[in-house]
């Protein structure tokens, strides 16, 4: 005969089915700007695989770049401004 026991790990949720707390929300909507900037770059790389660059696509590529390093230093300069004990 066997005992008829439920198993604790069905019934209780684990860490991976839970929803983001909003302090996690906030992080990645915090992170977006720079996901975007990165996304932009990425498609302009992606663009000038296959072809040679013109002055235009140059251009595209040097402001996509720009983006990039400002989303990463407004998001830098908001976590150092942000973190508790930082002088």
């Amino acid at each position: 005969m066997k005992p008829i026991v439920a198993l604790q790990a069905v019934v209780t949720a684990d860490d991976s089915d839970r929803e983001p707390t909003p302090a996690e929300l906030d992080a990645v909507a915090a992170e977006m700007p720079l996901v975007l900037a990165e996304v932009e770059l990425l498609d302009v790389e992606i663009s000038l695989l296959d072809r040679p660059a013109t002055e235009w696509d140059m251009r595209r590529l040097r402001r996509a770049r720009r983006r990039v390093l400002a989303a990463r230093r407004t998001l830098t300069n908001r976590a150092t401004v942000t973190a508790p004990g930082v002088a």
